[in-house]
């Protein structure tokens, strides 16, 4: 984050917390709102967090800070966020890891995904990319699917760690498809990308954001996509569905949530508002850029994204008896 602006967010949050949290004419704080973002800066969550932030500020004419905690894939930021209260000045960007996948991975997590939030408003999807590094002879997914039949768990398919958003995509076409693949985890996108260009293996299922330098530079080859649709950004790239496997989707999605209780009016206005910063022309080009669509809508049809995404990935964490790194 840039210092200069950190520090004027910093005074003008300091100045606003003598103010009542809440306007007598409006369901929106009138305090400083913090979006709490689980990863570091500059990644795929942050950059959306801070289009979404900016946006917002300008509208409710207060600050609205994106605050980073990274670690333990979001899971961090959602336990703070979950203990949070509920008058709108604590938010979360929400995430597949910490909202769709954790509650089928981790039986003692400190929030319940189900329970400790309100959802306001799903921000987009970005799907995945099934890539390799360029010089391997399978350059379609029915020739992947072939290689990886005829040769039961030789095919090395890395992902930024076990028990991810992009082993989890692996997992489904495993299931999906009939194959088998050798699986290798690593820590974190970066060392993954690095040994994937080098060869040190074959292929991956990782997030469009972190993925679409590389393709774009011929550094990577992309495959197919794991979302339900061609994204524009990618629009030569076929889906895995498209491929011959209908109803496949392992999009990465991000979406607005608060603690539990948020005041129905709140929730609204601020729904309506996310809606309305979706539609402009200038965000829908950022959003473009990260393949990421299909948001907006109403708080129900949200809530009940999220919980298709738990019964989904619980359901295929069990069948492949998947465990985390930690």
């Amino acid at each position: 984050m840039d210092r200069r602006y950190f520090l004027s967010a910093l005074a003008a949050l300091s100045a606003a917390c003598a103010l009542p949290a809440f306007g007598a004419d409006s369901p929106l704080p009138t305090r400083a709102v913090r979006i709490v973002v689980g990863f570091p800066a500059g990644g795929g969550t942050d950059v959306l967090a801070r289009i979404v932030a900016t946006k917002l500020s300008e509208s409710w004419g207060v600050p609205v800070i994106v605050d980073n905690k990274a670690g333990a894939a979001g899971r961090i930021a959602a336990t703070e966020v979950a203990r949070a209260a509920p008058d709108g000045t604590t938010l979360m960007m929400g995430h597949i890891n910490a909202l769709g996948i954790a509650p089928g991975l981790y039986p003692k997590l400190q929030y319940s995904a189900e329970r400790d939030f309100t959802p306001i408003v799903l921000v987009g999807q970005t799907p995945q990319v099934l890539v390799s590094n360029g010089a391997l002879p399978a350059k379609t997914l029915a020739a992947v699917v072939a290689e990886s039949r005829k040769s039961p768990g030789r095919a090395t398919f890395g992902s930024s760690g076990a028990g991810s958003a992009q082993h989890l995509a692996l997992a489904l076409f495993e299931q999906t498809a009939g194959a088998s693949t050798l699986h290798v985890p690593y820590k974190g996108a970066a060392p993954l990308i690095v040994d994937l260009m080098g060869g040190q293996v074959e292929y991956a299922f990782e997030g469009m954001t972190t993925t679409a330098p590389y393709i774009k530079s011929g550094k990577l080859r992309a495959i197919a996509q794991t979302g339900v649709k061609r994204v524009k950004a990618f629009a030569d790239v076929p889906t895995v569905a498209e491929a011959g496997y209908p109803g496949f989707n392992a999009s990465i999605w991000f979406g607005l949530v608060g603690p539990a209780g948020m005041p129905a009016p709140m929730v609204a206005r601020m729904n309506s508002d996310v809606n309305k910063v979706l539609g402009m022309p200038d965000v829908l080009a950022r959003l473009e850029e990260f393949g990421a669509e299909d948001g907006g809508g109403t708080p129900e049809r949200f809530a009940t994204f999220i919980r298709a995404e738990q019964t989904k990935w619980t359901r295929l964490i069990r069948a492949k008896n998947i465990k985390p790194d930690s």
